[in-house]
């Protein structure tokens, strides 16, 4: 409940600049929620006729992206005041959004071919909201998500040292992932098929005219076999 109220607590006081916070709202930034979005839509399977859930919309930055597949999209939120801003900012005909607990989620079990976010699950309880995602998803369907990666020197610093915490705008509970870490969580839970890879050395405060030549930079330090194990992201991948 303390971890509830917490992330209650931190969507009020960031919704007004919560793409400031999550460093989306910049040219370097929107390159990277561009790359997210097709990472969602190529490993989810996502187009028309699909129906994906997005765990996490915060302000709707992704659902407005992955809406453009034609998927059928319930995107869920715990913080009342994001999911105003989302439905304010990023309507779509295809899309629905819902303020929801994601340790019990208000669906039926089997209801979509894909579950997907961006940086929400190292905010959960995941022994008790894996189960729920697992539940609602259909057999066979898609698990995608991009997480923070605890091996990237910024990340580990910034997840374990509180002032630091503050500062960069995290939630206190909020933590990030080693690779096999969540992959041994996932397969616990009863996931199939996990795969994790990290990715992205674009940094979101890279100014706008230098984003592009940096973004193509960090592709090449991607294929580095010990390099890229200190990416900034994790892509997380399984089935039910």
């Amino acid at each position: 409940m303390e971890r509830i109220e917490n992330e209650l607590a931190h969507g009020r006081k960031i919704s007004g600049n919560a793409e400031f916070y999550w460093g989306w709202s910049g040219p370097a930034g929107r390159l990277r929620a561009e790359r997210r979005a097709r990472m969602y839509r190529s490993a989810g399977a996502l187009g028309p006729h699909k129906k994906a859930l997005e765990i996490g919309c915060g302000t709707g930055i992704f659902t407005a992206l992955i809406a453009r597949s034609g998927a059928d999209i319930t995107a869920v939120e715990l913080s009342p005041e994001l999911v105003e801003r989302a439905r304010a900012q990023n309507p779509a005909p295809n899309v629905k959004y819902r303020v929801m607990n994601v340790e019990e989620l208000d669906f039926p079990e089997n209801s979509f071919d894909c579950v997907y976010g961006s940086s929400v699950l190292h905010h959960l309880n995941l022994p008790k909201a894996l189960p729920e995602m697992l539940r609602v998803l259909k057999p066979g369907g898609n698990f995608v998500f991009t997480e923070p990666n605890m091996l990237n020197p910024q990340i580990m610093l910034q997840k374990n040292i509180p002032p630091l915490k503050a500062f960069m705008g995290d939630s206190p509970d909020e933590t990030a992932f080693f690779r096999w870490q969540i992959k041994g969580t996932l397969l616990d839970a009863g996931f199939s098929g996990v795969k994790t890879e990290p990715f992205d050395f674009l940094h979101p405060w890279v100014p706008g005219a230098l984003a592009p030549a940096a973004d193509k930079f960090g592709a090449l330090l991607e294929r580095l076999p010990l390099l890229r194990e200190i990416a900034g992201s994790l892509l997380i991948r399984a089935t039910k």
